[in-house]
């Protein structure tokens, strides 16, 4: 893995780093002690930038298999106009290390990566009194160490987080806070659980999926339907995973709840499933486009009893019998609500490999879901 390997120390209330070998001195352009609350100016927000898109390429090089400094811990301070606070540099170190364990169980899943690319894009910057908010894309590629065949080499993903800044009497800004702000939170470099999705009471009375086991090399179950064009579903995924069709709302934002669903949607549409008119809460219905959507056609639950109902899908007892075309659910705390929905895109060597919304990911294999989440129930569905 090619990468910059940062060591940072902190001296009184600046800090001194080399990076590449090269002596980086503070430089705080907030300026010296102050009475008014500080200003937030271009070059601070470019520190800003440069911090978190090194905080987010340590994460994810923790992850990268054959790195050789990726256990060694990030310390409580960054070179320039902005620093860690020495809180938020214990959290990354544990951050760190569990993305490390997190490394090993994806390799005795069998899967590994030998490089990592990540870039930043400052959205907007809030400030209100000594507190900045810096909203912030993270887009990251990885290249699979091993590959066989036709097998993708990279998958990749988005994800958007929000990072607080508080600056001290002097005006010198420390990073305090960092929140994912997707509502699917489904990043391989994401620890935390995606927030649970509430089913509504109409559950009792609509079918129940039965859970799909996550055991290796399952009894083959291939595709024989023709009803629909799975190639054009795939394509489709694959050409909007974090492009955005502005024919349909985005519920990616914040408080939208998620656009997993609605993304996945689009997809079986593009290949073939019609629409089936009628009241938006009927969860016999499916329709959706710019200006009016079922609840079955961006709801995950919702979308699962109308998949059932109408008979469009049907079962798969395991997780690596799903085909391209094929939607994949999750139930992260197993609470019998659905949290997750995503569509299979690619398959090769007995791995399916997942194209999502929410976090917007591209070619995610199952295994890695799986040894990410071992714990979580999976739904999986023929189309």
């Amino acid at each position: 893995m090619s990468g910059t390997r940062r060591r940072v120390t902190i001296v009184g209330a600046a800090a001194t780093s080399v990076v590449a070998g090269v002596a980086l001195l503070p430089n705080w352009s907030a300026g010296a002690a102050v009475s008014d609350d500080p200003t937030v100016d271009a070059r601070t927000r470019a520190t800003f930038q440069r911090l978190a898109d090194a905080v987010f390429t340590d994460r994810t090089n923790a992850l990268v298999d054959g790195r050789a400094d990726a256990d060694k811990p990030l310390t409580d301070g960054f070179s320039g106009d902005v620093a860690l606070s020495s809180g938020t540099a214990r959290t990354e170190d544990a951050t760190r290390s569990a993305l490390g364990q997190r490394k090993e169980k994806l390799a005795r899943a069998g899967e590994t990566y030998r490089a990592a690319g990540t870039t930043v894009t400052l959205n907007a910057t809030r400030v209100t009194g000594r507190t900045a908010k810096a909203e912030v894309t993270e887009t990251t590629t990885l290249t699979y160490a091993r590959t066989r065949g036709d097998a993708p080499k990279t998958t990749g993903f988005q994800a958007r987080h929000e990072l607080t800044f508080t600056a001290d009497r002097q005006g010198d800004w420390r990073l305090t806070g960092i929140r994912d702000a997707d509502q699917g939170g489904l990043a391989v470099n994401t620890l935390s659980k995606p927030a649970p999705v509430k089913a509504t009471a109409a559950a009792d009375t609509m079918p129940n999926a039965p859970r799909a086991a996550t055991t290796r090399n399952p009894a083959a179950a291939p595709k024989t339907g023709t009803t629909y064009d799975y190639k054009a579903m795939a394509a489709y995924a694959e050409k909007h995973w974090n492009a955005y069709n502005k024919d349909y709302p985005d519920f990616s934002g914040r408080g939208a709840g998620g656009d997993c669903t609605n993304f996945v949607s689009q997809s079986l549409k593009a290949g073939g499933w019609k629409h089936v008119p009628g009241y938006v809460y009927d969860y016999t219905r499916w329709f959706g486009n710019a200006d009016i959507q079922s609840h079955s056609f961006i709801g995950v639950n919702e979308w699962s009893w109308f998949a059932q109902n109408s008979k469009r899908t049907t079962p798969l007892a395991n997780v690596y019998q799903l085909e391209v075309g094929d939607v994949l659910q999750v139930d992260f705390d197993k609470d019998g609500s659905k949290d997750h929905t995503m569509i299979v895109t690619y398959k090769s060597g007995g791995v399916p490999y997942l194209t999502y919304h929410s976090n917007n990911t591209l070619r995610r294999s199952v295994a890695s879901l799986v040894a990410s989440y071992p714990n979580a129930y999976y739904y999986a569905y023929r189309t």
